[in-house]
């Protein structure tokens, strides 16, 4: 039974897995450039994915893009459940319908919506657990066309943009009563491409900055400012990914103030160049050697 290991450097993949997860307290957000399914059979789980508080429950297909800092917050000590990491590259590739894509690209969590599908989806992942888990080349295709199929059932499913709207209102209403820290983390998540300052987050929620600064620390074990750039980064990946804009635009359009500070921070965090990134994620018909892509 796997478990997040905190040690575990930012954005490092997981690769193509299936396999069976035990909650445990997170000291700081998971980052990792994959699409990520969620399947509990037993218990319930809270993240803090995006700024927002999102329970996952038994029997219910969850996912979302893991480049998003998410994190447990909460979780029923019998919960047992079942993740499946699809690299984003190969998501973009099998061309699903916009409806499911652009909502995870903005950083939403789908929910499958019809309850009685859990049985049979425990029953997927327990046979890709086991596929997955021999090596062999020939099952891991037909993992991944049964993962596309159920993925584009899952597409066909989803309600209409008006219902989602409403469901959106709902889980915004229910995401109250958060902590001071969380209030920060979700202030953050909602202003990262402005120019933010510790000063300001922490006057957001009236504490004085070198509290709000050993609070955060404390609870997320990572830094106010780290946490600020993990959000920006994931920004600028979707974007490296999905969009032909050049990168200096995509520096600014992320948060950042200079591209220096921009390639520093992203080689930092992805251990690439952010024109390297693109070159390995991009699906789009962009001509990559054009010298407005240069990056200083």
């Amino acid at each position: 039974m796997h478990q997040f290991d905190p040690a575990r450097p930012d954005f490092t993949p997981y690769g193509f897995t299936c396999v069976r997860w035990s909650p445990s307290p997170m000291r700081r957000p998971d980052h990792h450039n994959e699409i990520e399914l969620n399947l509990l059979y037993a218990g319930w789980v809270t993240y803090l994915l995006g700024g927002q508080k999102v329970r996952f429950e038994i029997g219910k297909l969850g996912l979302f893009w893991a480049a998003i800092p998410h994190q447990i917050i909460d979780y029923a000590p019998e919960t047992e459940y079942f993740v499946a990491t699809i690299p984003l590259s190969w998501f973009l590739q099998c061309e699903l319908p916009e409806r499911l894509t652009q909502p995870l690209m903005r950083g939403e969590v789908i929910m499958e919506p019809d309850s009685r599908r859990g049985t049979s989806d425990q029953g997927l992942f327990a046979q890709w657990e086991t596929d997955l888990a021999g090596g062999r080349a020939d099952t891991k295709d037909i993992v991944m066309l049964e993962l596309e199929a159920r993925l584009r059932r899952l597409a066909g499913s989803i309600p209409s943009s008006a219902i989602q709207k409403r469901r959106r209102q709902r889980l915004s209403v229910q995401s109250g009563g958060l902590n001071k820290v969380e209030q920060m983390a979700c202030f953050v998540a909602q202003r990262y491409t402005d120019p933010l300052t510790v000063t300001e987050i922490s006057q957001a929620v009236s504490l004085h900055p070198n509290y709000a600064m050993n609070l955060f620390k404390k609870t997320f074990g990572t830094t106010l400012i780290d946490y600020l750039t993990h959000h920006r980064i994931s920004h600028a990946q979707r974007l490296l990914a999905t969009t032909d804009q050049k990168v200096l635009e995509i520096a600014f359009a992320s948060g950042f103030s200079s591209l220096s500070r921009f390639n520093e921070a992203f080689r930092r965090a992805c251990g690439c160049t952010p024109r390297e990134y693109r070159v390995e994620h991009e699906t789009s018909e962009t001509d990559r050697d054009r010298p407005d892509a240069r990056e200083d």
